[in-house]
């Protein structure tokens, strides 16, 4: 999915990143891991969005695990 041309607003955000099993989020040079429930859906809301409230980009759905936003460590790892 390319978040910037497929724009994913706040009330379709929660849904999407429940879809995932675990959701791997870029945030600086940090890499946060999320299991994606009620406990931490604020936190993970408020990593996974934008200033607007829409979806970062990029966001990437990897088999069961989705990827948002950029860090060149996180997509390095995905690569081998």
């Amino acid at each position: 999915m390319d978040a910037k041309k497929e724009v994913i607003g706040p009330d379709e955000v929660w849904a999407f990143l429940q879809s995932g099993e675990t959701v791997h989020v870029a945030s600086g040079q940090k890499i946060l891991s999320f299991n994606p429930d009620k406990t931490n859906k604020e936190q993970l809301l408020n990593k996974a969005t934008g200033r607007t409230g829409n979806l970062r980009a990029p966001a990437l759905r990897i088999g069961k695990n989705l990827y948002i936003g950029f860090n060149t460590a996180m997509y390095g790892d995905l690569r081998g």
